[in-house]
């Protein structure tokens, strides 16, 4: 009598079916990885101007040069 397990052979034939769909979603993850980049990357410059707008208005009204921190 064999002590060998049906289940690796059984569920062998769902193997193509699970490579699949993990290659599905490595897809759909590295999809938002590419989103996330492209709005950091697109909200850099305006991040910059917020950042002269304030040093400006402490320079004007706070009194003096603004002190990187």
């Amino acid at each position: 009598m064999s002590t060998a397990s049906p289940f690796p052979t059984a569920f062998g034939v769902f193997q193509p079916l699970l490579d699949w769909q993990a290659a599905w979603v490595e897809g759909l993850l590295q999809a938002q990885s590419l989103q996330l980049q492209m709005l950091g990357t697109w909200q850099r410059p305006f991040a910059a101007v917020h950042q002269e707008l304030w040093d400006e208005w402490v320079a004007h009204f706070g009194g003096g040069v603004p002190l990187d921190a």
